[in-house]
């Protein structure tokens, strides 16, 4: 009796150095009643995102096979996540800038915190003339964790100075409009997206930055999507990328002197 008591005190002990919190993990039958087991696939999905938190092996191949910028080429990074990620590439999205030497460099889910960690890789080392940064909402639905807005404008901050430091050019893009997220319904993000984008514009105006306003073209009065032109509420479909695409191109225009 005395051996077991000891056992259990250390598999507690353990458990705690472990990572576990100050939340101690429910009995196995209680656990089995309230989440369902996961399957192969969905656990080799989860360590494969464990292994590569940022994403740094998305691009790396098409990083190392890209060609150098020619002597008069503007090269362009769009660097992001999912609503960048998507544009042209899945069904329904429309072109992304044909003929332009513009990259794209989405991610699908990705908050801001991942994006500073992978910028040198898939911004900096592409050499662009500029970069179109996207990104915060996926900070609002809270994908790696809760984050407060301080925490979003650190990582913009930091991507900006980056990007300065290295002589490219920075575009900073409003967040797009959403009323709710359909992968993690409650959140709220009406006002947070509006407070964001404010403090977003502000530093821009501070900083000599290029800011790109999507929100205004894309937003009901309510704060969320205008109908027809995205699939879900947050990402664009063709509609929405037509109206993101001349606008866009218009801030690499002004930022880049129209060359």
């Amino acid at each position: 009796m005395k051996t077991l008591m000891v056992f259990g005190f250390a598999v507690v002990c353990l458990a705690g150095r472990g990572g576990w919190g100050q939340t101690q993990p429910a009995p196995a039958a209680e656990t089995a009643s309230v989440a369902p087991a996961l399957s192969a696939k969905e656990i080799s999905a989860m360590e494969a995102k464990l292994a590569d938190w940022p994403g740094l092996g998305r691009y790396r191949a098409e990083n190392a096979a890209l060609a150098p910028a020619g002597a008069d080429e503007q090269r362009v990074v769009f660097y992001g996540d999912s609503i960048t990620d998507a544009w042209g590439r899945r069904p329904n999205t429309g072109e992304f800038f044909p003929g332009k030497p513009y990259v794209n460099r989405g991610i699908s889910g990705q908050t801001t915190p991942q994006m500073v960690v992978r910028f040198r890789q898939d911004v900096i080392n592409l050499r662009p003339a500029a970069v179109v940064i996207l990104a915060g909402t996926n900070d609002v639905a809270g994908n790696t964790g809760p984050m407060t807005p301080e925490m979003t404008e650190d990582n913009f901050r930091s991507m900006v100075d980056l990007a300065k430091a290295n002589g490219i050019r920075v575009i900073v893009a409003s967040i797009t409009p959403a009323a709710d997220y359909p992968w993690k319904k409650g959140m709220a993000p009406v006002g947070k997206i509006k407070t964001l984008n404010n403090w977003l514009q502000g530093y821009c105006v501070n900083h000599s930055v290029t800011y790109l306003d999507y929100y205004s073209a894309m937003a009901d009065e309510d704060g969320g999507m205008r109908p027809g032109i995205s699939f879900d509420g947050v990402h664009p479909n063709a509609k929405g990328y037509a109206i993101m695409g001349p606008l866009a191109q218009a801030a690499i225009d002004k930022t880049l002197g129209g060359k």
